[in-house]
């Protein structure tokens, strides 16, 4: 009996293996992919920076004191003239009371003073030293009453704060930064430009920005370089840039990534690409395209140079397309891809 019970387990078992399990999912296969236009070859550069407003300063009080309020925080829009931050006014009111007492006892000095005079009492010299500690007094009592207002820090301009750099019941100095605010209107991209680099940029360059949109796509604006830091950074041996946008957008954020582009006359309209992003077909070269589903095509292009830097395209592709630049002969076409450029996987509604 028992070898017949073993017998039929194991058919059980043998019949449960042989069963087929459901279909692997098919999975979107990674894929590196770039944006056409965006490769540093010759006669351009690109370089990643971030949206910074074009005035910002740190702001502070122009008497020490202790912060008893903090009215905004990061990310807070202000008005001209909006009060940021208040500290201690006991002090300064007391320095008020006090000039102001001396106010009034020099006045009466002066005014019995000027009576004795008309009596031939006191002498023209005793009296103006009466008037000139007058006039002191009336300064000192000023000068109290304005740095009475200075208790509480006002904003310059209309902006948004950007940074915060005291706390209540933090004491600070006179002049000591307490907020920064980024002045609302011009936007620039700064950027990092390293050594090699440096000599070929001048003032007032043409540039191409990049920047992500809301919904995944790209924005591109136009710039010049305003500034360009005439030392390099100890630390990182780079030269500071500023590029200076043309357009003014409200939806253009501080902070946000963007992608900068130099280009000279010698491109003459040519795009470089990256050599392993060119797919042989035979004889004829080509690229993979990535649509805005995240399908790929296969795309013949006309290529006019090699170069250290990559293939100088002449014809085929059109500047901020899409490209895959790794893997490209284990792709085939029509199948969607998960793009990741820059380290970080693109999402789209392919995804």
């Amino acid at each position: 009996m028992k070898p017949i019970f073993a017998v039929l387990v194991c058919a059980v078992a043998l019949t449960a293996c042989s069963k087929e399990g459901p279909p692997p999912e098919k999975t979107e296969q990674l894929a590196l992919t770039q944006i056409v236009g965006a490769v540093a070859g010759e006669g351009s550069n690109l370089y990643s920076g971030e949206i910074r407003a074009r005035h910002e300063a740190p702001l502070g009080f122009r008497i020490g004191g202790k912060i008893t309020e903090r009215l905004v925080d990061v990310g807070s829009q202000v008005k001209a003239g909006q009060v940021l931050a208040r500290i201690d006014s006991v002090d300064s009111g007391l320095q008020v009371s006090a000039a102001e007492a001396q106010l009034q006892l020099a006045e009466a000095d002066a005014k019995r003073y000027r009576e004795l005079f008309s009596k031939k009492f006191v002498s023209q010299s005793a009296l103006d030293a009466k008037e000139t500690l007058l006039k002191s007094a009336a300064a000192q009592a000023g000068l109290a009453k304005n740095q009475s207002a200075y208790t509480a820090l006002r904003a310059d301009r209309a902006g948004v704060v950007s940074a915060t750099l005291a706390e209540v019941g933090q004491v600070v100095s006179a002049g000591q930064a307490v907020v920064r605010v980024a002045e609302s209107g011009e936007r620039e991209v700064l950027i990092a430009v390293p050594e090699a680099q440096f000599a070929k940029l001048k003032i007032g360059a043409a540039a191409e920005v990049t920047l992500a949109s809301d919904d995944n796509a790209e924005l591109q604006l136009s710039g010049r370089l305003r500034e360009l830091s005439p030392a390099a950074d100890a630390a990182s041996r780079t030269y500071s840039a500023r590029i200076a946008l043309n357009q003014s957008r409200g939806d253009i954020a501080l902070g946000m990534t963007a992608r900068v582009r130099f280009k000279s006359a010698r491109d003459k309209g040519n795009l470089v690409i990256p050599l392993t992003a060119i797919f042989q077909q035979g004889d004829q070269p080509a690229v993979w395209i990535v649509t805005a589903d995240h399908s790929i095509s296969l795309r013949p292009i006309k290529i006019a140079a090699y170069r250290d830097a990559g293939a100088v395209v002449n014809s085929g592709l059109i500047a901020g397309e899409r490209i895959v630049v790794a893997g490209v002969h284990k792709l085939n076409a029509g199948e969607k891809i998960r793009a990741i450029e820059n380290g970080a996987i693109q999402t789209g509604s392919g995804q």
